[in-house]
């Protein structure tokens, strides 16, 4: 019986295809989203990886486009704090540490 061969391909990731860089994570309640965003950045020579957490409320203009934003109603409050305490969490629970910031 004739031995079979595997080969082994390391399929590119979403990320290196489409050429960005996509999230990590994202919380959302309505039309409030919290998104969690992986960096890394060299850093006296060494890569140095963090977190960030953008945040925006979506709303349909009246061309009926969808777009975002950054500003909130009163009512959006609590959904905000909301999807922000959820990344909180996330980060605080799912990575080593929390960071300081790298730049500081």
């Amino acid at each position: 019986m004739e031995k079979i061969k595997t080969i082994q391909i390391k399929a590119p990731s979403v990320s290196e295809v489409m050429g960005k860089n996509l999230p990590e994570k994202k919380f959302r309640s309505g039309a409030i989203a919290a998104t969690i965003w992986a960096n890394e950045v060299v850093r006296d020579g060494k890569k140095v990886s963090y977190r960030t957490v953008s945040f925006e409320r979506s709303y349909k203009a009246k061309d009926d486009e969808w777009k975002t934003t950054n500003s909130l109603r009163i009512a959006d409050i609590p959904r905000a704090t909301l999807v922000l305490n959820k990344a909180y969490e996330y980060l605080a629970l799912y990575s080593d540490e929390i960071e300081e910031d790298i730049y500081a």
